[in-house]
């Protein structure tokens, strides 16, 4: 066995079980511990500063400075007493992950004593390097300003000894780099859009929050095995790997017991995130070997997906000390389920209603009605807006994979629903429709709707779930902010066109209630085609999504051409979310991080190839070529070699297609460096390197299963798979 792979194994092997040691409190006593909340905050401020830090959160109007050091004061006091040492401020940059820079809070004072620094404008304020990060163009490389401020909005918190502060970054000329300030502003225009058309219902509602669960999958892999697999290391997925003979066929992995090991790390996960305040809720294994979910308690959407970032980055220091290693990789294992992220979203009003829980009064229902069609004739509007917002190199290996939901957007209602949707369309709306409160004379009765009236549908994009949409095709390692921007915007833009329409009808003379249905019947006629209720895998789903002029984009540079399109600058430019700068930078920084992953993949496909692969066939086909000399040398004949003259023929039919094939891919990845126009170069990696991939890898796994079992180098899928 070959010596690297031996001694990973082993290390597995040795490996015990880590005993996590409960908090001996209850954790609703320990919840948010390390979290500066409001409740610690009013403990802390004075009774006008703490109102106006709420005011400024609920308005989103600046914070005056003089408030800003009072909080800074006492955010200051509290990290100290909790052993920080230092501060910064956390934010969510265009390279998917998070960032952060800490400065210390000491500082040297005129006496030659110590001090404990933290100014209201180091709160609010902070200068990173803004070079380095993804811009699109925005900012050159010699301009390196940009700056981090603060988002009250969502609260502090402490990890290790470094106090938090979430913010949004910009650069220097206040264009958008991160993902939270564009979600913000979407947020901000849908609470508007949303409280002018709740107001046709409900005087009472001033505020609208989107509401967010976010599911988290991912796979559990032996740090010593991940350290073993040079392209898991270096890519997140494994670019060979001949399939385990028992892999997911049996579904026995599916909600079934979670191992030890694997439950003391979540034990210890969900420790960690209640102090953080993230309100983990469920675990469970998932479909296939070593892949796992966590979920938590829903909440408003900006916290929702700090507290996702968040759990990412908490979930791998926490993996590290029981020696796993978190794949949150779309696709780390060919041919088994891929991982996603459940996007589960609904809209809240200050009164404590959800918009998109059907009412038990005609009311109620007709406001339920309305925020879900706008919703669903939004999502037709901008289905190809919603389908780039999920693209990336690696959700290209799971969207549509007989597991995730396709790239055709369409929405899946419940039978119920469509039902109640196609009767409304057909039916006849006029002046004499009554506000009683049982029936609309002229108008079908709308029943009384019920939580989880159908069943789910796994293989819709985006499917209704009783009481919130479920956006099923985010990929597991993407920050929600982007399709959650997207989500917010769309449907906040359909909002203000359906009042805008409805208020025409009104002026007109028309009946509220009449004017409102009179919208609705039409929006519904003009969306239908976005509603399916079938199977999303099926081959007949994209021959009848393409006759309802649906598109069904697979691969990502092409999917983000819509961000280039003159009807999405209008709506970007309009609603005040991204200028025409920020949206094209964006499609810029896309198509680079595209081609740039499969970049990295090529490479280390290539080096595995030529230094690992091709080496340890021709060192054992020079073993079974000895084999048989020696055969022939003692005077036997053919017939007594002829199983190991074919092992070495096909073995060179394999290395030969790797070797030449693989000269091919490097030549094609060497051609598409030199294209400028980054479009065409990611088409180019996608159309004529990527291509390359799979017959080297078919025919590098064909290897994995004629090598003698204890020279292949890398640790094998059955290895992987299955958690000791």
């Amino acid at each position: 066995m070959s010596s690297l792979r031996f001694q990973a194994l082993n290390a597995v092997l040795s490996r015990t079980t880590t005993e996590v040691k409960a908090p001996s409190a209850k954790p609703s006593e320990y919840f948010n511990v390390n979290v500066f909340n409001q409740k610690k905050m009013k403990d802390s401020l004075s009774k006008e500063a703490f109102n106006s830090i709420v005011h400024s959160i609920d308005s989103g109007t600046p914070i005056d400075r003089a408030i800003s050091e009072q909080v800074a004061s006492a955010m200051k006091a509290w990290a100290i007493g909790k052993g920080a040492t230092h501060y910064t401020h956390w934010f969510q940059p265009l390279t998917g992950s998070t960032a952060e820079k800490h400065d210390s809070f000491f500082e040297p004072g005129s006496d030659g004593q110590g001090l404990d620094k933290f100014s209201g404008e180091a709160l609010s304020q902070q200068e990173p390097d803004a070079s380095s990060f993804p811009n699109g163009g925005i900012r050159s490389t010699f301009e390196a300003r940009g700056y981090t401020a603060w988002d009250p909005s969502s609260p502090a918190f402490i990890m290790g000894n470094t106090l938090c502060i979430p913010t949004v970054f910009v650069s220097y000329t206040g264009e958008a780099l991160d993902y939270k300030a564009p979600l913000l502003k979407a947020l901000s225009v849908m609470d508007k859009a949303a409280v002018a058309v709740a107001q046709y219902f409900d005087k009472g509602i001033e505020k609208v929050n989107a509401s967010l669960g976010i599911e988290q999958e991912y796979f559990l892999v032996d740090l010593a095995l991940f350290n073993a697999r040079p392209d898991l290391y270096l890519t997140g997925r494994t670019l060979f790997g001949h399939m385990s003979a028992k892999n997911q066929q049996l579904d026995d992995h599916y909600f079934g017991s979670i191992p030890d090991r694997v439950l003391a790390y979540m034990q210890e996960l969900e420790i960690e995130s209640i102090k953080l305040g993230i309100p983990l809720k469920t675990r469970h294994n998932e479909v296939a070997p070593s892949q796992f979910e966590c979920a938590p308690i829903y909440e408003e959407i900006n916290l929702a997906i700090d507290h996702n970032s968040l759990l990412m980055d908490l979930m791998d220091k926490v993996a590290r000390r029981h020696n796993f290693k978190v794949l949150l990789h779309e696709k780390p294992y060919a041919g088994i389920n891929g991982s996603g992220k459940h996007n589960n979203w609904s809209l809240i009003t200050n009164t404590g209603k959800n918009l998109l829980a059907p009412g038990k009064t005609p009311k109620n229902n007709l406001m339920f009605l309305t925020f879900f069609v706008n919703t669903i004739r939004a999502v037709f509007e901008y289905s190809d807006l919603l389908r780039a917002s999920i693209a990336s190199v690696n959700n290209d290996h799971r969207l549509g994979a007989n597991e995730a939901p396709p790239a055709i957007i369409s929405m899946f209602l419940g039978s119920q629903l469509n039902d109640l949707l196609d009767e409304i369309e057909t039916s006849r709306v006029t002046s004499k429709m009554k506000q009683e409160p049982s029936l609309w004379t002229s108008i079908p009765k709308v029943p009384q709707i019920l939580l989880d009236n159908t069943d789910r549908n796994r293989t819709s994009p985006l499917a209704f779930t009783g009481n919130k949409f479920e956006l099923r095709a985010v990929g597991s390692s993407a920050n929600s902010a982007n399709p959650m921007t997207i989500l917010n915007l769309i449907v906040a833009d359909q909002l203000n066109k359906f009042k805008t329409e409805v208020d025409k009808l009104i002026k007109k003379g028309d009946k509220k209630d009449v004017a409102l249905m009179t919208v609705i019947k039409r929006y519904i006629k003009e969306s239908k085609a976005i509603r399916f209720e079938g199977n999303g895998y099926s081959d007949e789903w994209a021959q009848e999504a393409e006759k309802r002029g649906l598109s069904n984009i697979k691969t990502t540079p092409k999917a983000l051409d819509v961000l280039l399109d003159p009807k999405t600058d209008k709506l970007f430019e309009e609603t005040g979310v991204f200028s025409k700068r920020e949206s094209h930078a964006r499609h810029e920084i896309l198509l680079e991080s595209y081609f740039k992953k499969l970049q990295i993949e090529a490479r280390v496909m290539g080096e595995l190839v030529d230094n690992v692969i091709i080496p340890t066939a021709i060192s054992y086909q020079t073993t079974l070529i000895e084999n048989v000399k020696g055969l022939k040398d003692i005077g036997l004949g053919a017939d007594t070699y002829e199983a190991q003259m074919d092992i070495i023929k096909k073995i060179s039919e394999h290395v030969n297609f790797i070797k030449t094939n693989n000269k091919k891919m490097i030549d094609e990845r060497k051609k598409a460096n030199n294209i400028e126009d980054i479009r065409d170069k990611s088409i180019a990696y996608d159309e004529r390197v990527k291509s390359y991939f799979d017959p080297i890898r078919y025919h590098v796994d064909k290897l994995e299963q004629l090598v003698d079992d204890a020279k292949w180098p890398l640790p094998k899928f059955r290895e992987l798979l299955f958690i000791k």
